[in-house]
């Protein structure tokens, strides 16, 4: 007697036909992490590493092996609490870094180069806010004292034809108060 067995439908497709099943929610590692690889050793189910230094990247582990060495990663991995070993992998592996492209000053010659680009960036800030100051004291000093010179002319009576040929007789070009939606047309 043949029984009838048909697989529930979550597995089938649009089709009808049987749907691949869905991927695993924990990626299964097939091959050793970077580290275990590159030290020639069996990579263990829970290799401290691993999180770490994954096969697909291995030159990040070279990098960090090389200055550090292996031992004192992992002394330094277990002195730290979880949260905080990716980054310490991260800083590792830019100290790293730096010390192979320079080998005598690495990070600290970075750190000095950039603080020392802060100091120049600072001071060439300092130097364009003192002349912005100066710009605007000289604008002031300039506009109080074409003021003062225009307080001084004596006032002389115009004509009623030539206050029509003036066309510019009630603009005040110097007074800093004076916006636009003040003005009056121009013909009277």
């Amino acid at each position: 007697m043949e029984s009838c067995h048909s697989p529930p439908l979550s597995q089938l497709s649009h089709t009808g036909d049987l749907a691949p099943p869905p991927p695993p929610r924990h990626p299964v590692v097939l091959s050793p992490c970077a580290a275990c690889k590159i030290l020639r050793r069996r990579c263990a189910e829970k290799c401290m590493l691993a999180p770490y230094f994954p096969p697909t990247d291995p030159h990040k582990f070279t990098i960090a092996h090389r200055v550090f060495g292996a031992s004192n990663i992992i002394k330094l991995l277990q002195e730290l609490p979880e949260p905080r070993r990716a980054d310490a992998v991260s800083s590792m592996v830019y100290e790293a870094n730096a010390r192979l492209r320079d080998p005598v000053y690495g990070c600290t010659g970075t750190i000095c180069q950039l603080q020392k680009q802060i100091s120049l960036l600072q001071a060439e800030l300092a130097k364009a806010r003192a002349e912005k100051v100066n710009l605007q004291c000289r604008q002031s000093h300039i506009l109080t004292l074409v003021r003062m010179q225009m307080e001084q002319l004596p006032l002389v009576p115009v004509s009623p034809s030539l206050q029509q040929q003036n066309h510019f007789g009630k603009l005040n070009f110097l007074d800093d108060n004076a916006g636009f939606g003040s003005l009056e047309p121009l013909w009277t």
